[in-house]
């Protein structure tokens, strides 16, 4: 066979998404004999044919929908790699972090902290489920993914996870669960409705495991799998949530929810997630140098507290 050429290549991605011969010709601003020409050199390249015409339009083969799978995988790596150039030689800066959906938002702006301000760095965010993240950080879309979620991981996994900060978790509510909060820990989980994180999180497990111990069958008035959620319901007197202070700060500080118990050997613990580059983005190892920092200084406060 034949070297792939490149061009011809293209030609045909263009032809696949237009759907006819001169729709493409004119999206390319060439002559539709040279498209039909320079198609027709590529299957005889690779040996079959890749469009059947059906009436006026040119439909993919089977042939075809594989080859375009692939024409879309060499393309874009051609992009990640002008991109990635690009930003080596560029004088201002960007990462791209993706964060789970669920994820605390005054984490996020911790983890961010050393960046914001910074004339000469631009800051790229997107959130979203975990397995859309971690094909975005496959693809290098994304130069780190936070998560609380450890990927499944094997021999084949191209993830690297590093572990970037711990967080205490607590019982928080509103003014009117102080009194039954004097009552104690056990008091307190016994009796008052609950807010809870979903059974799915790791942060629930624990949960779950620390009142199984402790023989109490908890009253449930709500649960969630988003951070943000969690806080509302809380705020809403809805219950007592299980719940990170980070993730509440704001209402802490101003005094509408009190933490009412750190509950012991329970953590919230932050990962980032990346994959090995060749032409890693310098600012990610700044940033994930601070996070471990001030993770470690957030956690000595803690405990001095």
């Amino acid at each position: 066979m034949a070297s792939l050429n490149l061009h011809h290549l293209r030609l045909f991605r263009a032809t696949a998404r237009e759907g006819t011969l001169t729709a493409a010709a004119r999206a390319l601003n060439i002559s539709q004999s040279a498209v039909s020409t320079q198609i027709k050199a590529l299957e005889a390249d690779l040996g079959h044919d890749l469009f059947e015409r059906r009436g006026r339009n040119l439909v993919l083969t089977e042939a075809g929908r594989i080859a375009l799978d692939y024409a879309d995988q060499i393309f874009l790596a051609s992009d990640q790699l002008m991109a990635t150039f690009r930003a080596v030689g560029g004088q201002r800066k960007v990462l791209r972090i993706g964060a789970l959906a669920t994820l605390s938002r005054n984490f996020q702006m911790r983890f961010l902290a050393p960046l914001i301000g910074r004339d000469d760095v631009e800051v790229v965010l997107r959130s979203g489920t975990q397995p859309i993240l971690l094909r975005a950080l496959e693809a290098m879309s994304i130069d780190v993914l936070l998560t609380n979620l450890v990927p499944a991981r094997d021999a084949a996994s191209p993830y690297l996870v590093r572990r970037i900060a711990e967080q205490p978790v607590s019982l928080v509510g509103t003014r009117s669960r102080l009194a039954l909060a004097a009552q104690g820990l056990s008091r307190l989980l016994a009796t008052a409705p609950l807010i809870l994180p979903t059974p799915e999180t790791a942060l629930r497990a624990g949960f779950d495991a620390m009142i199984e111990r402790m023989g109490i069958v908890p009253r449930i008035a709500a649960e969630a799998d988003d951070m943000a959620m969690l806080r509302l319901l809380a705020r809403s007197d809805a219950g007592v949530a299980v719940i990170p202070p980070i993730v509440v700060q704001d209402e802490l500080a101003g005094g509408l929810l009190y933490e009412l118990f750190q509950l012991p050997d329970l953590a919230e613990v932050f990962y980032a997630v990346t994959i090995r580059r060749t032409f890693p983005n310098p600012l990610l190892a700044e940033v994930l140098e601070e996070g471990e920092d001030g993770g470690r200084a957030g956690q000595a406060a803690d405990a001095s507290g």
